[in-house]
């Protein structure tokens, strides 16, 4: 049996919400490159909705369920002025109703998290290449979108278990040192 940690949704607190999860990601992304052979309005349509749902389901349920962790935008109704609300998972020796969180659904969640994205900067290359304009701008959309999750949750997670979690689902070594200056560069830049 594989030990907890690796890469295995078996091994999974929450296997449903972790194959939704990655259900959602890797058809966008299929759907994308299939749309590649056709031109056709109904397949922009299709990856945005498709896009919609994994940005909400991520936000809303999988990111609490699998990792703990949460975000959200509050606006202060005497300033007007909008600012982002983080949740990190309670110390469980103050909550021990919260939901069990394991290192393998942690694996699972990084790894996408920062995975997609990189496949989509690709896939942007690709289409800047290909001279196609129309399915670069699906592209931008969906590197916002998971963009957005990418940094709303490392911000959520302090830094420390997605520098970790995703050093450590690339290989360690070099990956550890680029997902660190990854994260330092993108991150704590923009909060100053």
């Amino acid at each position: 049996m594989a030990e907890q940690g690796t890469l295995s949704w078996q091994l999974s607190a929450h296997p449903i919400t972790l194959l939704v999860f990655l259900a959602f990601r890797i058809a966008a992304l299929l759907t994308y490159l299939f749309g590649l052979l056709f031109t056709s309005v109904l397949i922009f349509i299709i990856v945005i909705l498709l896009l919609s749902v994994d940005f909400y389901f991520l936000k809303n349920i999988a990111g609490r369920r699998l990792v703990g962790l949460r975000w959200w935008n509050e606006t202060d109704p005497a300033t007007g002025a909008s600012h982002l609300v983080f949740e990190s998972p309670p110390d469980p020796d103050v909550d021990p109703t919260f939901p069990k969180l394991t290192a393998t659904d942690a694996r699972f969640f990084w790894l996408a998290i920062y995975l997609a994205p990189v496949l989509w900067l690709a896939l942007a290359f690709v289409a800047i290449v290909r001279l196609e304009f129309i399915w670069l701008s699906l592209v931008i959309i969906a590197l916002v979108l998971c963009g957005t999750n990418g940094v709303a949750f490392s911000r959520a997670d302090r830094f420390r278990s997605a520098e970790s979690f995703a050093g450590r689902a690339m290989g360690g070594g070099l990956a550890t040192r680029f997902a660190r200056g990854f994260v330092e560069r993108m991150f704590t830049s923009s909060s100053r």
